[in-house]
Formats: structure tokens, C-alpha cells, sequence
């Protein structure tokens, strides 16, 4: 183990952060598994709490194992993988999965493992890398839109395509994510309104043919269409029962919160591990513990920042904000959607909501950073060595020294 702990190497204050992060999580999570358990009479609240101890373990793992790759090897990875998610993804969405009528087409099972696997978060992170390789390979040239159409756009669009059917949240941020990447690496910002008119488009077209075939597609665009028309008019409906019982778990948590464990509304919030885990931990640990909470990602975000600026490499830069923006982008969207500031999404807590693959892929995600702040690292070393080696090659210090 002390073998282990010397070899941890790149930001210090990110594996402190996340670490922090993942041992705070077994709180929420073994407090609002209860509702699984008794409740929905699923399981039992220690096994809930060796699995999501297990899928952290392994997490850390992909943390440890990611970071002491060369930041370089990322590119040629992501020409790699990108066939791969794109098959991935349209198997996932093949398979045609419904829950209660409603088209869910986004995990695949896992043989001989027993978990499932949200393909599209594979998916969001290797397209991030992608992108950054192609804004790298393009930085000292002058592209035109119809030169970037097919290494770029295409297969940007290809994922977001075969991801919007059945999780049209994930999509929405993932372009969002995309076309800000591209913007921060310099891509002409007159092609990026074009992308963004093109990509609106597409949408409407996708709502007009699934309201005309709504077999294609069961109940998902109504899905979406209801949670934004209940967001904007403020309806109390059935639909807003979620919203609701988030918002009394907030109002009832006060300024330090009823405790650890003493949540009431976690009998009552549907997904009160996954989905609405903030509400939760603001009604136990109060306005205290849900501003620390968000010190902490914002602190995340501060170190990603440090990160990408340090880095020597375009791709670094690129790859570590590519990457690294969703996490934070994430978090607070969950956090909106809690205090009702931002519609329903079904976006997790990172490093915090119960779930197998979204905290893996965060984890990769947070790995890939780390590779880039340790390049950044043993170049600032080697430049501290060289400068007291110049040092005590002075003239004037060894004369001193003489002296």
C-alpha cells in the first residue's frame, strides 16, 4: 500500500478533492438506499453500501491506472475507440429497451459480470478526447468549414444522433460541451453558429417525425416536452411530485440539517440515492454541508483550470478542459434541478449518486486530468533542476563561495 501511495503522482489537490468526495459519499448513499430497501423493498442497505464501496474501489483503480499514461498515447486512443462507442452505442439503442412504456435504450448488460453499462458516457468522454485531437492537429491552420464536416462534425453528430432517442439530456450537454471545446480551441466562432442552427434543426425534425410515428420512439419526446411545459408554467402535477418532495427535503434541512441519516423525504423521493442525492444531503447535513459540497466541485473546477494552464501541449490543454468542464457542468445541473432552477434531467451527482458506470467514467475522466498535470509536473521539475544547476554554475557564486 505505501508502494501504491508513492507512486501517486499530478495534482495533489484533485486526488484530495476526489477523494474526499468519494469517502463523503457513503453517507448520502447508505442513508438513501433505505428507500430501496424498505420501500421499494429491494436489497439490504449494507449490501447497497459493499457495492457502491466496490464500485469505488474500482473507480480509484481506473484513477491510479489512467493517470500514468502519457497524456500523447490519448490521441491515438480516441481514433481507436470512436468505432467502437459508435457501435456500442447503436446496439444499446437497437435493443429497443422500455420501462413503463417508455423508451429507455441506454445500458447494456454486461455478461457474466451481472451490471449494467450506460454506453453513453463511454461515449461523452472519448468523443471530449476526439475533439481535442482534432482542435490540436488544426491549431496553426486555417480550416474551412467543409474541410472539418467529415473528420469533425460527423462523427460528433453520428453520437449525439444515436445517444438523443433515449437520453435527451446527455445529448443536450454533450453538445454543449462540444461546441464550447471548440470554441476555447480556437475554432472559427462563424462555423460554430452554423453547427449550432444545423444542430436545431435536426432537433425539430426529430420532434416533428416522432409526434408523426410515435411508435419509433414510445412516450420519450412527451417526456421531455411535459417536464419543460411544467418547469415554465409551474403546474402542480403528478409530474412535479419529485420536484416537490426535493424542494420540502431542502426547506425542512434548515442551516446544518437533521443529521446524518435522519432524512424524512428519502422514504418518499424516487431516485433519493441517484438522481436527487443532493436534496437529500441538504436535508441531513442543511445549507452547511450543501454549500461545502459545492465548494468542492468549484474547487475541482479551479484545479482543472490550474491544470490545463500549466500544460506545454495543446492537446493537454484542450483534453484536460474537454473532459474535465462536464464533471463540473454536471454537478451543478443536478444541483439546479434539485432547487428547481433547471427542468427534470436524470443527471447523477459525480463521485457522490449510487451508479456503477457514471462514476467510472468520471473517474476516467478525472484520470485523463491528472496525466496532463503530471507532464506538467516533471516539466516544471526538470526546470527547477536546470535553473539551480545554472545557479551553481555562476561565476559570481562560486566566487562567493570561495569568499
Amino acid at each position: 500500500m505505501t508502494g501504491v501511495f508513492q507512486n501517486i503522482k499530478g495534482d495533489k489537490t484533485i486526488w484530495a478533492v476526489v477523494a474526499l468526495l468519494g469517502l463523503f459519499s457513503f453517507l448520502p448513499v447508505y442513508s438513501a438506499s433505505s428507500n430501496l430497501v424498505y420501500v421499494v423493498g429491494s436489497g439490504t442497505t449494507f449490501g447497497y453500501l459493499v457495492k457502491h464501496a466496490l464500485l469505488l474501489v474500482l473507480g480509484f483503480g481506473i484513477i491510479y491506472g489512467i493517470h500514468n499514461i502519457p497524456t500523447r498515447f490519448f490521441k491515438g486512443l480516441s481514433i481507436i475507440a470512436m468505432p467502437i462507442v459508435l457501435v456500442l452505442l447503436a446496439f444499446t439503442l437497437a435493443q429497443g429497451v422500455t420501462i413503463d412504456g417508455a423508451n429507455a435504450s441506454r445500458w447494456i448488460s454486461v455478461p457474466l459480470v451481472g451490471i449494467s453499462f450506460q454506453t453513453s458516457n463511454l461515449a461523452a468522454v472519448v468523443l471530449m478526447i476526439y475533439v481535442a485531437r482534432y482542435l490540436t492537429k488544426i491549431r496553426e491552420k486555417s480550416v474551412t468549414f467543409s474541410e472539418s464536416i467529415l473528420p469533425l462534425w460527423a462523427p460528433v453528430f453520428l453520437v449525439l444522433v444515436l445517444i438523443l432517442p433515449a437520453n435527451f439530456s446527455t445529448a443536450g450537454i454533450l453538445f454543449c460541451m462540444v461546441l464550447l471545446l471548440c470554441f476555447l480551441g480556437g475554432y472559427p466562432a462563424k462555423y460554430l453558429l452554423g453547427v449550432i442552427g444545423t444542430g436545431l434543426v435536426c432537433l425539430t425534425l426529430f420532434v416533428l417525425s416522432a409526434k408523426a410515428f410515435p411508435g419509433m420512439f414510445p412516450n420519450r419526446v412527451d417526456t421531455w416536452m411535459s417536464r419543460i411545459e411544467n418547469f415554465s408554467d409551474g403546474r402542480d402535477t403528478e409530474a412535479d411530485y419529485q420536484i416537490e418532495r426535493a424542494k420540502i427535503a431542502i426547506a425542512t434541512g434548515g442551516v446544518v440539517g437533521k443529521g446524518a441519516g435522519k432524512s424524512i423525504q428519502k422514504n418518499f423521493l424516487p431516485q433519493s440515492s441517484s438522481d436527487f442525492i443532493y436534496a437529500i444531503i441538504v436535508e441531513e447535513y442543511g445549507l452547511v454541508g450543501g454549500f461545502a459540497l459545492m465548494f468542492f466541485y468549484l474547487l475541482l473546477l479551479f484545479r482543472i483550470v490550474v491544470v490545463a494552464h500549466g500544460s506545454d501541449s495543446i492537446f493537454g490543454k484542450l483534453v484536460a478542459l474537454g473532459v474535465g468542464l462536464p464533471i463540473i457542468f454536471q454537478a451543478l445541473l443536478n444541483m439546479a434541478v434539485a432547487v428547481e432552477l433547471f427542468p427534470v434531467t436524470g443527471q447523477n451527482l459525480p463521485l457522490i449518486s449510487s451508479g456503477g458506470t457514471s462514476s467510472w467514467m468520471t473517474c476516467l475522466a478525472i484520470g485523463i486530468i491528472l496525466s496532463v498535470s503530471v507532464k506538467s509536473g516533471e516539466r516544471k521539475k526538470k526546470k527547477d533542476a536546470s535553473s539551480k544547476l545554472d545557479e551553481s554554475n555562476n561565476p559570481l557564486e562560486i566566487l562567493s563561495g570561495q569568499l
